[in-house]
């Protein structure tokens, strides 16, 4: 993950989005919803004509930001995806997904991808029984991924379990155990669970012009 150190409501009102960069605030003080209120009261907001190319780059920038990650290693799992057999824009959405960071979100044990990064890279943790303090670490169907029990009492990750029941409700391709604050991947995720609001189709276009 880049580090992020410009505004981040910007870039979701650039790419006219909502990439929830900020967890629970993206539902209570969006920037976005702000905009789509004025304009329902009578506000007109300019638009600049896109291009072809800009509107892929857009698609591609929007998957790139709510990922957290920065060109280089983005593309590079993008050149990974496009080498395996299957339709390669699917195949590039399923490694975001499950990612491990992205993962620890989707559990619930962080409000945002931010959270769940910090959670991994202080090691608190494991995958299998085994510390794990990459990010980018990739998970495989049947892996284990269990937060430390010392942490079943920090404000933030209190905070994500309860968002989880209310805003984002587990996917079915995880398994989630409360007691044990541990989750499994079962199987790969289909499209629909995925988590990122974009066209793979003109990413695929992006790097194949």
């Amino acid at each position: 993950m880049s580090r992020n150190i410009g505004a981040t409501c910007k870039k979701c009102r650039k790419l006219d989005c909502k990439l929830f960069l900020k967890g629970t605030k993206c539902y209570t003080n969006c920037a976005i919803d702000k905009l789509a209120a004025a304009t329902k009261r009578g506000g007109k907001v300019r638009k600049a004509k896109v291009s072809e190319y800009g509107i892929r780059l857009q698609e591609k920038q929007k998957a790139r930001l709510q990922s957290g990650m920065s060109e280089i290693p983005f593309h590079n799992m993008f050149a990974t995806a496009a080498k395996a057999e299957g339709q390669t824009g699917e195949n590039f959405l399923r490694k975001l997904e499950t990612r491990l960071d992205n993962i620890v979100r989707r559990l619930g044990f962080a409000v945002s991808l931010k959270t769940a990064r910090q959670l991994v890279l202080h090691g608190n943790v494991t995958v299998n029984g085994k510390a794990v303090n990459v990010p980018s670490y990739q998970l495989r169907i049947g892996d284990k991924v269990t937060l430390k029990s010392t942490m079943a009492e920090n404000a933030m990750v209190k905070q994500g379990l309860t968002e989880a029941e209310k805003h984002n409700p587990r996917p079915s391709f995880l398994e989630y155990d409360a007691e044990k604050l541990t989750g499994k991947l079962l199987r790969w995720p289909d499209r629909e669970e995925m988590s990122y609001p974009v066209n793979e189709q003109l990413i695929v276009e992006y790097y194949s012009r």
